[in-house]
C-alpha cells in the first residue's frame, strides 16, 4: 500500500556495525527467512508491559493505553521515510474517524536530543517516547523503519506495517477499518 512518493523502508533500526553484520547474515540465509528480533511479540500475541520515557510529555507504560485500540509508529530522526509519514500520522490522530484509537510514536534514536529536535521542527502533538536499550525496538520487531503496529484494546498485536504510508489517505483508512473492525457477536447458546 505504498503511496506514489513512498520511499523504501530504512534497512535497519540503527546504523551500527552489529546491524550490518546481521544484515549480511540475513542475506546469506535468503529473503524468504525473516527471523524475529530478540523478544519480538508476533501478530496475534499480546504486548508485554514496558515503561516508555516521554520525549514530549511524561513517561507512560504501554498498559496505560489499554482499553482503546492503539497505533504505534516506530521511527528515527535519521530515517527519511519516517520523516515523510510523520505529518500524516498527526492528521490521522486528529481526524474524526469512526474508529476510536490512540496514535503514539516511539523513537529508536540513540540520542534523545536528536529525536526532540525533529519533534520540535515538525510541531508534533501526539505523544512520543524514546526507546531505551532496544526494548521496544525488539519487542515490536522494528528491524526496518518506519514500522507501524496496530494493537487492539486488549494489547494484542493485529497488524505490522513496514515502510512509509500516507496514514490519513484512503488506503490506510481501509487498513485501519478492516483491522479494528469489531468482532462479530458470538452465537447465542441454546
Amino acid at each position: 500500500m505504498p503511496t506514489a512518493n513512498a520511499l523504501p523502508p530504512c534497512a535497519t533500526a540503527r546504523p551500527t556495525r552489529r546491524h550490518a553484520v546481521a544484515l549480511l547474515c540475513a542475506a546469506a540465509i535468503g529473503p524468504a527467512a525473516r527471523a524475529a528480533t530478540p523478544g519480538e511479540v508476533m501478530v496475534g500475541a499480546v504486548l508485554r508491559d514496558a515503561t516508555m520515557q516521554g520525549l514530549n510529555g511524561p513517561a507512560k507504560r504501554l498498559s496505560d493505553f489499554r482499553g482503546r485500540p492503539l497505533i504505534i509508529n516506530v521511527w528515527a530522526s535519521w530515517c527519511g521515510p519516517c520523516r515523510q509519514e510523520m505529518a500524516s500520522l498527526e492528521r490521522l490522530a486528529w481526524s474524526d474517524r469512526p474508529e476510536r484509537f490512540t496514535v503514539i510514536g516511539i523513537s529508536t534514536d540513540d540520542y534523545p536530543d536528536k529525536a526532540r529536535a525533529l519533534l520540535k521542527q515538525t510541531n508534533a502533538t501526539i505523544s512520543h517516547f524514546i526507546d531505551e536499550k532496544l526494548l521496544l525496538e525488539n519487542m515490536l520487531g522494528a528491524d526496518k523503519l518506519p514500522l507501524t503496529v496496530l494493537v487492539d484494546a486488549q494489547g494484542r498485536v493485529l497488524e505490522k506495517v513496514v515502510g512509509a504510508r500516507q496514514w490519513d489517505g484512503p488506503e490506510a483508512a481501509q487498513l485501519i477499518s478492516r483491522t479494528f473492525k469489531p468482532a462479530p457477536p458470538a452465537p447465542a447458546k441454546r
